[in-house]
């Protein structure tokens, strides 16, 4: 008899902890993105053409590819040409070349390619989370490098991190 006053403080204590603990639950949602797919379904992409003053032509296919790329990879949403649940459309708005850094005869030592991308972002579902917003990120390469030779790598790292920006801030939700 004594021993089952001591167990039922024991036992009541873990009732009490299994009730609290299955009560509780923690959830990560792991594609990458914040949205609520009974809600949204298709997303439009339009062509981002470049209205920067220096143009290199090859960025626009890269940078639309990437960000296509980057949706169906870390959402379920559908893309469509026509009406959608969310859209997605802007321009590259600078393509800039500044230098960085001054050797002791005084020319440039490094180089920095900027790219900046106006993106606006439509949702049809809820207008207060539209955004209309200019990213920006950069690359720095050494001025012994001829800018032909590296642009193509510079423009695909700084087009992946655009993306990543761009997603964070609209289908991410962060």
């Amino acid at each position: 008899m004594a021993w089952n006053k001591c167990l039922r403080p024991v036992v009541s204590l873990a009732l009490l902890m299994l009730v609290t603990l299955t009560g509780c639950r923690i959830s990560f949602k792991m594609n990458g993105s914040a949205l609520d797919y009974n809600i949204y379904r298709t997303i439009r992409v339009s062509e981002f053409p470049i209205r920067a003053a220096l143009v290199y032509p090859p960025l626009q296919q890269t940078f639309e590819n990437e960000l296509l790329d980057y949706i169906s990879k870390n959402t379920r949403l559908q893309t469509t040409d026509g009406a959608s649940d969310l859209e997605m459309e802007g321009e590259i708005t600078g393509y800039n070349l500044t230098p960085q850094a001054v050797s002791e005869d005084g020319y440039g030592s490094m180089t920095r390619l900027t790219i900046s991308v106006r993106v606006k972002y439509i949702n049809n579902k809820e207008e207060n989370k539209d955004i209309d917003q200019t990213f920006s990120a950069y690359r720095d390469f050494t001025s012994t490098e001829m800018l032909t030779d590296v642009q193509d790598q510079l423009c695909d790292e700084i087009s992946k991190e655009l993306v990543e920006l761009i997603f964070n801030a609209t289908l991410g939700d962060w």
